[in-house]
């Protein structure tokens, strides 16, 4: 099993940083590397065993490559810590919310010229998983899967969903199919999405055979429009026992979700071995 680490975001914003405007965490990459270093490391201080770069929203090749080695340093030399490559979806690059809506209205064809740069920029800097990640519909699910295979690096691929579907409407049975599919996709399962919906989700990703990933975030609801979280924290650590029963192997959290929540986490899966 693997602690995932929490939110890059919200933690980077606590140590003071501004994080407006559309390139969000892949601003502090170009103007502060060193704060990206710093919140990894207090990832792994408080127990968690994978580091997630801070591409989720980059599309320039040298940031995202720049983001691998920074989760990299902060790894160190310590065995057993790993550095997940974040490829977030199309609509976290137009900075609108629609990575929680889908149905862009592009085309596959036009979907794979968005994200092979990007996924070929991550490999190219080593990371050890690909982290596919917040993906809203099948159909952009589709061509990263094709584009999984043909790499056929190790990744997991996490849907974002509202309830018991996709953000774009979605089954999650025939969601979780697509990735599974792919040898090299090592666990399917659900992030940034609500706590409660995370139980129901990983029992539709146990019938494809793989490992459950699961960071939700911390059930609060990404205002657009005001560019801000509203509502309140729902993101409750006694869940996780529960999610490790439904097949969850990789737990962590998403927006939010900062490194004390992640320290509670890494105990409790630590009990359970």
């Amino acid at each position: 099993m693997h602690v995932l680490d929490g939110g890059l975001s919200n933690a980077l914003e606590a140590r003071g940083n501004d994080l407006s405007g559309g390139e969000w965490t892949a601003r502090v990459l170009r103007t502060s590397p060193d704060e990206i270093v710093a919140v990894h490391r207090a990832y792994f201080e408080a127990g968690a065993d994978v580091a997630t770069s801070a591409s989720y929203q980059a599309s320039d090749p040298g940031l995202i490559r720049l983001s691998v080695e920074l989760a990299r340093e902060a790894a160190g030399d310590v065995e057993g810590r790993l550095v997940a490559g974040s490829l977030g979806p199309f609509g976290a690059l137009r900075a609108d919310g629609s990575e929680y809506r889908g149905r862009y209205g592009l085309t596959a064809r036009e979907l794979e010229e968005v994200h092979r740069p990007r996924l070929e920029a991550l490999l190219a800097a080593g990371p050890d998983v690909i982290a596919v990640e917040t993906i809203p519909d099948t159909d952009e699910a589709e061509v990263l899967a094709r584009l999984l295979a043909e790499y056929d690096h190790a990744a997991w691929f996490s849907y974002s969903i509202v309830g018991d579907r996709t953000c774009a409407g979605q089954r999650l049975d025939a969601a979780f199919a697509i990735p599974a599919a792919v040898d090299s996709v090592v666990a399917v399962g659900v992030n940034c999405c609500a706590p409660a919906d995370v139980g129901p989700a990983l029992r539709a990703a146990a019938a494809t055979g793989k490992p459950g990933v699961v960071y939700p975030n911390a059930g609060e609801v990404w205002d657009a429009e005001a560019q801000q979280w509203v509502g309140t924290s729902t993101y409750d650590v006694g869940l996780v026992p529960a999610w490790v029963e439904a097949g969850a192997a990789w737990v962590g959290g998403c927006c939010r979700v900062g490194p004390e929540a992640v320290s509670r986490v890494a105990g409790i899966m630590g009990a359970l071995g």
